[in-house]
């Protein structure tokens, strides 16, 4: 569990090194930065397969639940939104932007808890 957590540090402070890196450096491109924002998809691909490998080995945690419920919100509003089509500056769009961080946070929370443990 601690090598997860670990590779869960990995995958959540590499974004945020290179976006900082990207606005540290003044790059006028903002090649770390793109690069950043793309490297957060695979966070959320490692924190998904593995948040779903924890819950199929322990069905009763709660806060795995959870964090799958907040995944299956996250993409049920994103199929909604390209389904309906809704105008930019709905509140949908808003909740797209803040999900994910929260639940990678949330993710992040979970597998320090049981490392430690």
């Amino acid at each position: 569990m601690k090598a997860i957590n670990y590779l869960n540090y990995f995958f959540v402070g590499f974004p945020i090194l290179l976006i900082t890196l990207g606005f540290v450096s003044k790059q006028s491109n903002g090649e770390l930065i793109g690069y950043g924002l793309l490297f957060t998809v695979l966070t959320g691909l490692f924190q998904i397969v593995f948040g779903i490998t924890m819950l199929i080995d322990e069905p009763n945690d709660k806060n795995l639940k959870m964090y799958i419920r907040g995944v299956i919100l996250f993409f049920s509003i994103l199929i909604i939104n390209i389904i309906l089509n809704l105008p930019y500056d709905i509140f949908l769009d808003y909740l797209l932007i803040i999900i994910p961080p929260v639940l990678a946070i949330y993710f992040t929370i979970i597998t320090y808890k049981k490392a430690t443990k």
